[in-house]
């Protein structure tokens, strides 16, 4: 099901898929684990697999049942390119979202090279970005050079949670960074210095910046909540994004 999401660079979240299994380290403490586990012993509909990764056709038509011009998340509780995923039903995604044309959809994935592989056989709908998961050098980093293979009109790296300095980047075709640290009892520290280095990137390659949260840890090494420790970097709020296609329904 669509519902309003608590993410502070989208308004909804869709998910025609739940459940994932981990590729990398940023997946280490999945936000998405713990929800599907403590939404299971809820009861709540959809999530009587827990986080076991589960295709739900019935909630394709959910998008199109919104006229409102609506920024959504695709699968903020799954990874829509995972193996398991069969194309044919990345199709009807797909489908769905270019008869959409009023809405923006923002799909992530950390399975970067089978998205490249999907859609070297169709035209992405210029209302969809299409964004990979950059959270350290040697698993996220590479997939900044798969994305950009991708023939698409809006091209995004979600750069959360960062592990580590990720260092030079190149940015050529990249049409938005967000960044972030961990949230969670378990989170790994972020440090000013890291980010640093990709905002100083971005404002170099004239990329849009959006600063999601410092997480469980704060700028000065602190642990306390994600709320206390606020979103402000650099003394302000960085949430700049790339200009949004919207059109009558």
């Amino acid at each position: 099901m669509s519902t309003q999401s608590k993410i502070e660079w989208t308004e909804q979240t869709w998910n025609p898929t739940v459940g994932c299994t981990k590729v990398s380290p940023g997946c280490k403490n999945c936000y998405a684990e713990t929800m599907a586990h403590r939404l299971k012993a809820m009861g709540v509909k959809g999530y009587e697999n827990g986080f076991r990764l589960t295709v739900m056709p019935e909630r394709l038509p959910e998008p199109l049942e919104r006229h409102k011009p609506t920024v959504y998340f695709v699968n903020s509780m799954s990874d829509l390119f995972h193996e398991r995923v069969p194309f044919e039903f990345i199709h009807q995604v797909f489908e769905v979202m270019g008869h959409a044309p009023q809405h923006t959809f923002q799909v992530l994935t950390k399975r970067a090279s089978r998205m490249a592989e999907f859609c070297k056989n169709i035209l992405v709908p210029q209302n969809v970005w299409l964004g990979a998961s950059v959270e350290n050098r040697k698993h996220g980093v590479p997939r900044i050079n798969v994305l950009r293979s991708i023939d698409a009109k809006t091209r995004f790296l979600s750069v959360e949670p960062l592990l580590e300095d990720v260092g030079n980047i190149n940015l050529a075709g990249i049409h938005w960074v967000i960044v972030g640290g961990e949230s969670g009892p378990k989170a790994r520290p972020m440090k000013p210095e890291w980010v640093d280095t990709v905002k100083r990137q971005c404002d170099a390659a004239g990329v849009p910046f959006f600063f999601k949260q410092w997480g469980l840890w704060g700028a000065d090494g602190q642990r306390r909540s994600k709320r206390a420790n606020g979103r402000s970097y650099q003394g302000r709020i960085w949430d700049s994004m790339p200009e949004l296609r919207v059109e009558p329904a």
